[in-house]
Parts: C-alpha cells; sequence; structure tokens
C-alpha cells in the first residue's frame, strides 16, 4: 500500500474527499468516541450548503454534551459541562436533528442510539438500522460506503516517524477496510488525528498505509467525551452483589457500562478484598442461602473480554482480579487450562509440555523456533541453521528427542517468562475523563496487556472458534435488560410501539455465545421496576410486544432481589423462579396471569420467604453496610463536586415529582413545613438569588427542602 497524503488542514482534507468521491457520499463513523466530530462537522457543513451534493452517515452512539431542557437544568449544567467536557464540540447532525431537523440531502442512519434520547424523533426511528453488532459492517457494505473517517491516536516512533492506533474503536474500522481492500472496492480512509485519545497498542496499532489521507490538523484535537460515573443506587449494588457471585475464579467475564457495570465491579473487589463482609452481604440478601454461589477470593484472577471496555473493567485491572492472561495460540492457551504448563513464568516443564502436545516440530523447523520466541519460551537471540539451535557460545541440536539437547535447551535457552498475555480485550471503550487519562499514562508493559481489537473477534466464536473456546473459559456474559416475560424472554432495545430506546448492540451475540460454550452463563440483569411518568411498573412481565432475546435462549435472570436459574426448566418452573425475584407488590397480579394463561398450578401460592421484595427491606438489609463504606454512591470517584451531588439530587426529586401530582404536592407541602434556606451559592447557580416571581419562590423552597 502506497503512503497515506498527509494533510495540515481539516478543510484540505474535506476538499479531496469530495474531490475523490465525486457522487453522493456514504460515510462510516466509529461509534461513541471515535468518530472526528471537527472533520465530519466540516464535511456536514460543505454538503448542507451544497444541495447538489448528498451525503449519508451510517454509524452509532452519536454522543452530545448534556443540555438542560429548563432553566433550571441549564444554570446547573452550564459550568458541569464546561469544566468535565471543556472544548469538546458537538456534532453538527446531532444539533439539527434534535432541532429543525437535518437538510434533505443529508440522511443519518444508526445501528444503536444513546438510550432512550430519540424516542419520538420520527426521523431518528425511521432511519435506525436493527442489526447485531457482528453484523454491522455487512450492512455497511450494503449501503455503499465509500468514505471512512475515524479518530486516531499519535505517536512518535524511535526513528522519527509516526505511529498511528486506532485507539477505542477498532471494533468495526478493520473489517470494513479490510473487506472493502480485498475486494478492490474504493473506500477513502481518513484518519484525523486527535492528541487526547489514548494509544492502544496491539491489534489497535496499524501501519500509517491503513489510511488514504492523514490529518495532522491541531483542530482535530480536543476533549474526549467522558460520561461522569453514574452514582450507584443500593438496589443495583444488590443485583451487582447477586451477579458477582455467578463469576468463577479462573473465568471470563463481560459486563457493560453504567451504575449496574460500577455495582459489579466494586462486589467483586469486595469479594477479593473484604470477603468476610461479602459473605455477610449475601447472606442477608438471599432467602434460599448461599448454596451454588461463587464466593472465594480470586486466585487464578479473570479474562476480561467484553465488547466494551469500562472503567470498571480498569478498576479490576487495579485490584489485580482482571489478571488472568490468555495467549493467542490455541494449544498453548489449551494447556495452560488444563494444568499442563501450571504458570505464566517459562520452566522446562513449558517446553516439554509443548512438544508432547505436538506443538513444536521433531526437529524443530524454522516455524517452532518463531513459536517459542513469540512467546517468550525461549529467548529471541536464539537461532536455528542446519539442525542446530545456537545462542551465543551455546549449541545443541533442534531434534528434541534426543535428551542432551532438550537439557542443552533447557539450560542455555529458555526464556523466563511466557510473552504476549492479555488480560483484557476490548472492541471500543467509554468512560470518565481518569479512565482515559489512566490509559494514556499506562505503563507500556501494563497496556501491553490490554488488546483493542476487532468486534467480530470478540463478539462471536466463528473464526479462529479453536482458540476464542480455548481462551474463554468459564465465561460470564452479564448484559443488561429493561423487560424480562415470565416466560424468560427479553426486551433491551425497544418499546411495545416499536419505538426504539438503544438498540440490539451485541446482546444476541454473547447470549449465544453463552449457550455455545460448554461451562458459560448468561447472566440478564434488571430492575425489578420502573418508576416513570407512567407511574410505578414491573420490570418482570406476562408478556411484551418487543422482544431482544427469545424465551428459548432464557439463562440466568438477576433482579435485586435474587438469581433465577432459568436453563433447562420447564415453563411453569421458570415462571416461579422469575415470581420469586419480582417486587412483591406486582407478584399476585403476575400469579393471576400466569394461572389465567394455564402457565401456573391453580393451587399456587408464593412462599413467604419472597413475600417481602420491597425496596424499603432491601435498604434495611444493605444500609449498614453503606453507611460502613462498603456500598459508596461512587466507589470509583465522581467528577461532580459535593454541593454538585448536592444539587443534582435535588433537581432529580423535583423532576420525578414534577411527573406524579400527588408526590409533588407531598413534596411541596414538606418543604414549606420546613421552611428550610438554601445556601446562597445554590441559589446563584441555579439563578434563584432573586426569586421574584412566584414559580421562582415555590422552585427555591422546593430544591431547599430536598438538598
Amino acid at each position: 500500500m502506497p503512503p497515506p497524503l498527509v494533510l495540515p488542514s481539516i478543510s484540505a482534507a474535506v476538499d479531496r474527499v469530495l474531490t475523490r468521491t465525486p457522487g453522493d457520499i456514504v460515510l462510516a463513523i466509529p461509534l461513541g468516541i471515535g468518530k472526528p466530530n471537527p472533520f465530519v462537522n466540516a464535511l456536514y457543513q460543505r454538503i448542507k450548503a451544497n444541495p447538489a451534493r448528498r451525503l449519508k452517515i451510517i454509524t452509532a452512539l452519536s454522543l452530545e454534551k448534556p443540555v438542560g431542557h429548563s432553566d433550571l437544568e441549564q444554570n446547573f449544567l452550564t459550568p458541569l459541562v464546561e469544566r468535565v467536557f471543556a472544548d469538546y464540540p458537538d456534532l453538527d447532525y446531532v444539533k439539527d436533528r434534535r432541532g429543525k431537523g437535518l437538510p434533505p440531502n443529508i440522511t443519518v442512519s444508526e445501528f444503536f442510539m444513546k438510550t432512550g434520547e430519540y424516542v419520538g424523533n420520527t426521523e431518528a426511528q425511521q432511519s435506525y438500522i436493527s442489526a447485531n453488532y457482528t453484523y454491522v459492517v455487512r450492512d455497511m457494505v450494503s449501503q455503499g460506503v465509500n468514505v471512512l473517517a475515524h479518530a486516531i491516536a499519535s505517536m512518535a516512533d524511535d526513528h522519527g516517524g509516526m505511529r498511528l492506533s486506532l485507539s477505542s474503536n477498532p471494533d468495526l474500522t478493520l473489517e470494513l477496510v479490510e473487506k472493502y481492500r480485498a475486494a478492490g472496492k474504493p473506500i477513502t480512509a481518513v484518519g484525523v488525528i486527535n492528541q487526547h485519545m489514548p494509544f492502544m497498542p496491539n491489534s489497535a496499532e496499524v501501519g500509517a498505509e491503513f489510511f488514504d489521507i492523514v490529518v495532522t490538523d491541531p483542530a482535530g484535537t480536543h476533549t474526549v467525551f467522558a460520561p461522569p460515573n453514574n452514582k450507584i443506587s443500593l438496589s443495583d449494588y444488590a443485583i451487582g452483589l447477586h451477579a458477582s457471585s455467578m463469576v468463577l475464579d479462573g473465568g471470563t467475564l463481560q459486563i457493560g457500562i453504567g451504575s449496574l457495570g460500577d455495582a459489579i465491579s466494586q462486589a467483586l473487589i469486595l469479594r477479593d478484598s473484604n470477603n468476610a463482609d461479602y459473605r455477610r452481604m449475601l447472606d442477608a440478601m438471599c432467602a434460599d442461602g448461599l448454596a451454588g454461589r461463587e464466593l472465594d477470593r480470586f486466585d487464578q484472577g479473570l479474562y476480561g473480554c467484553s465488547e466494551m471496555f469500562v472503567n470498571g473493567f480498569l478498576q479490576l485491572m487495579k485490584a489485580g482480579i482482571i489478571r488472568r492472561e490468555v495467549f493467542g495460540d490455541p494449544v498453548l492457551q489449551r494447556l495452560l487450562n488444563e494444568g499442563a504448563i501450571t504458570e505464566t513464568r517459562v520452566t522446562p516443564q513449558t517446553l516439554r509440555a509443548l512438544v508432547d502436545a505436538g506443538r513444536v516440530g521433531l526437529p524443530m523447523k524454522q516455524s517452532d523456533l518463531h513459536f517459542l520466541q513469540q512467546y517468550g519460551v525461549v529467548h529471541a537471540e536464539v537461532s536455528l541453521e542446519d539442525g542446530f539451535l545456537t545462542l551465543s557460545s551455546h549449541r545443541c541440536s533442534a531434534d528434541l528427542r534426543q535428551q542432551d539437547a532438550f537439557d542443552g535447551i533447557c539450560q542455555h535457552m529458555l526464556g523466563t517468562q511466557l510473552r504476549g498475555g492479555i488480560t483484557m480485550t476490548g472492541g471500543f471503550f467509554l468512560g470518565p475523563s481518569d479512565f482515559y487519562e489512566a490509559l494514556r499514562t499506562m505503563q507500556p508493559q501494563s497496556l501491553a496487556k490490554i488488546d483493542m481489537t476487532r468486534i467480530d473477534f470478540i463478539n462471536q466464536l466463528y473464526g479462529q472458534e479453536e482458540l476464542k473456546r480455548t481462551q474463554r473459559n468459564k465465561a460470564r456474559f452479564m448484559n443488561t435488560t429493561m423487560l424480562v416475560t415470565l416466560l424468560g424472554a427479553a426486551s433491551s432495545d425497544a418499546l411495545e410501539s416499536g419505538q426504539v430506546v438503544s438498540g440490539v448492540g451485541g446482546q444476541y451475540n454473547f447470549v449465544a455465545m453463552a449457550h455455545a460454550l460448554p461451562d458459560a452463563r448468561l447472566v440478564m440483569m434488571l430492575r425489578a421496576t420502573h418508576n416513570n411518568k407512567d407511574g410505578l411498573t414491573s420490570g418482570i412481565v406476562w408478556s411484551y410486544g418487543n422482544v431482544t432475546i427469545p424465551r428459548h435462549l432464557r439463562d440466568i435472570v438477576i433482579t435485586e432481589y435474587g438469581v433465577a436459574d432459568l436453563r433447562g426448566q420447564t415453563d411453569g418452573e421458570v415462571v416461579q423462579r422469575l415470581i420469586a425475584v419480582a417486587d412483591s407488590r406486582f407478584q399476585d397480579e403476575l400469579v393471576a396471569q400466569a394461572k389465567a394463561h394455564g402457565k401456573l398450578d391453580a393451587h399456587y401460592e408464593v412462599p413467604e420467604r419472597y413475600r417481602n421484595n420491597l425496596p424499603q427491606a432491601l435498604e434495611a438489609k444493605l444500609h449498614p453496610w453503606a453507611e460502613a463504606g462498603l456500598l459508596p454512591g461512587f466507589p470509583f470517584g465522581t467528577d461532580l463536586t459535593p454541593d454538585e451531588l448536592s444539587m443534582v439530587g435535588a433537581l432529580k426529586k423535583l423532576q420525578h415529582a414534577s411527573e406524579h401530582p400527588a408526590e409533588l404536592l407531598s413534596l411541596a407541602f414538606k418543604s414549606l413545613w420546613d421552611s428550610k434556606e438554601m445556601p446562597a451559592a445554590y441559589q446563584e447557580r441555579l439563578g434563584l438569588s432573586d426569586a421574584y416571581s412566584l414559580k421562582d419562590s415555590v422552585l427555591r423552597r422546593l430544591l431547599a427542602g430536598n438538598l
């Protein structure tokens, strides 16, 4: 491949793209933080101003800075957004899509949307592409993608040249470019350097020739989008604690973003570092006892393999829990799994096991030596010529059937440690600002154990199946869903009306893998209730009009009230087990529906031990541990100040109450009765210092009463 055209200007790069692609442009840009926003905005504005040109953007998870929906929210958010998001440039197409609409010559299709943000947005709903993550590249090809734009990281090499990394998003980019070039199809790949993107090695690092155009414009460098950590509620902690007791030592872990992912991570850390209290917490919550739960510390550690590398994984790495190394050779990995090689330190037994398994030829060939050197079994300086291995003054036969040859290698040529081990494999990442900073400043030897790679490697077993199966032993795939039906189907992506909340993403892929791997399990987590403008509703329902995961793929379902193991169970047993982890305020209704449809015995009654599945009961069980500091609201820190946390709590209470008139009336009465005053600094921040109107006076009193 020829070297790329290096351009110092985003405008010049747009000119070149428009010249190279004279017809319609179909632009693929990565999901999340991999978008080169300044380049995308420049191209968007250029085509928006020229109705003769057409642009179609195919992407997912288009992020934007938080926007207040009232003067109060805007006053609160403005200083926070300026501090946390700094110079992050919003995407112009997102602003237009939310406002007056996209111009007629531009369309945007996403296969995963920011959760809940586009419900009711007609344009976004109609242009949504429903696809499993592993099929997205196929669908991009069918849409005629001809331009790829990607935010990349760079660093100088030892010779004054430039090294490039796809950083957060090799997930689809590697496969997309590979498919196009293998088929001889034209595609213009544009890499825009953002100096704030962490430089990720291994699979994410690409040669400069991977791109047709590399843009070095300083305008391409800006703050990476960094959503602050969400607060973890006690109910989320309960789900996380239950889920953590499903994880096997020496196994594989997948988790997602948000408070549930952080809750699992903190629970795993407690299990390893504060085991006695961890067991007491679970014992207090488990109506059926602790039989069958995994409660011990992590002697072997875990391997992280997840489409999304989140901050929780980084915290587990820091805690020494994500430390099980996997290697890119299935025979070597199998020997490690079986204990034939007992540790990553190289010993004569390491070489003996590889020889006995037939992985090293007798006599050795050049490919065998390369394999042994690649993984650190023998020194990199060893050479093979005319059937003899040589290292400095030491020389022996390459035929390891000869004992003296085997002994000679073991005595003089063995390495000390297996090399190339990976403890964390991810497709893309997203997290708070300190997460990115940790990656930017991580020691090279630690960073080398993280492999950001293709989604078709992570999310499925097809292709390199033997390797994937040996690496992903004892896997636990943690997924979140909105609703579960009493027969075990899950709805995770859309409402019953068909309105898309987020997207399928990779959920189905991990569900399928959980059933395909002999010792893997799917853990589907959901909150037992939802409380919104429609009032309090159950997360477990009789049936639902949208299904993301069908009932025949049911496995483990977890709510804050317990674990329902559904795999291999009859419909009647599945119904009973889900009712046992449902909120008790909805159990009678669920029982009646199941009986009416013939899925539950007419004489069935909910056992008494499950009749106290209520928030206040759960709060009483976990509150002492929260008071002791073991279940903090923000175990991994927060970008919000204590004052901002106080204000945002009051704002959320007020927002929720505004959707429930009775609750709002109660809050108003309490606030007026208590006659609390809001601190002057809070009044100024929220624009309520001069509350002349009745509305502002009431707001100030309501907020003061809920701080």
